[in-house]
């Protein structure tokens, strides 16, 4: 066991003291949902949670505000944002989609056309069968699902796309317009590097678990060669988070 003494020497620890020190402590007794006009307001002890922006915390849903409400009520003797990924999303749309829904929109049909799974390994002959194998399936289902048919390159070089596939990924996210849906869907294209991946996830052509996997090959066919490394995979911890919480808020705004 760390003694205090200890904790006081390391500044690592003792930087980590410090922050949970700086925590708010939890305030409230009961986290709660209620029909609140344009939506469903997450309530701590009856009073209405308010983002960072001081905009009421409305979700769309039942389902995406018991998300919030439940992230609430699993904390502690502290509050820690760290721990709540949906919350954190949902603060995002609301205060930063609703002002720039335009801009987030034309962000993913960008990655459409630059899209992650159109570049393919030159070697080793592993990797480039393994890209094959595995990504293939979702550009063959955006061809006949989306209508939309896009160019492969080996290498890092830009490849332009067709200008009717761009057309035919923006149709599609035209069905997506919703802010949560938006938000969450600018989510997954940013964590995945794909915007086909995360169309392919919210539309169920993929679970959350395969969209992972699909997001990480590259990376994970270097682990398998030369090794995992701490900080990676703290970060690598920190993008699934973000992509599981996407990927729920998602699937709540439609229920």
């Amino acid at each position: 066991m760390t003694s205090e003494t200890d904790n006081k020497a390391n500044p690592v620890l003792r930087a980590q003291e410090l922050m949970r020190a700086e925590l708010p402590k939890r305030f409230y007794k009961l986290a709660s949902v209620e029909p609140r006009e344009g939506g469903r307001a997450v309530l701590l002890d009856g009073r209405p949670v308010k983002t960072p922006g001081r905009n009421v915390l409305l979700l769309p849903t039942d389902s995406a505000a018991s998300l919030v409400r439940d992230e609430w009520e699993q904390q502690k003797e502290v509050i820690d944002p760290a721990r709540m990924p949906i919350t954190r999303l949902a603060n995002t749309v609301i205060d930063g989609v609703t002002l720039n829904h335009e801009a987030v929109f034309e962000e993913i049909i960008a990655y459409s056309g630059n899209d992650m799974l159109f570049y393919r390994a030159e070697s080793p002959r592993e990797l480039v069968d393994r890209q094959h194998e595995k990504w293939d399936p979702i550009l063959d289902w955006a061809g006949e699902e989306l209508g939309a048919r896009f160019v492969l390159v080996e290498g890092i070089v830009h490849a332009g796309q067709p200008e009717e596939s761009i057309l035919a990924i923006r149709r599609e996210m035209g069905q997506h317009r919703d802010l949560f849906a938006l938000g969450s869907l600018h989510v997954i294209t940013t964590v995945t590097g794909s915007a086909l991946l995360a169309l392919a996830l919210v539309r169920g052509r993929i679970d959350l678990d395969e969209a992972w996997q699909l997001a990480n090959l590259e990376e994970d066919w270097t682990i398998e060669h030369w090794g995992r490394d701490e900080e990676a995979d703290k970060r690598r911890a920190k993008h699934y988070e973000d992509l599981k919480a996407a990927h729920d808020l998602a699937k709540a705004v439609q229920e």
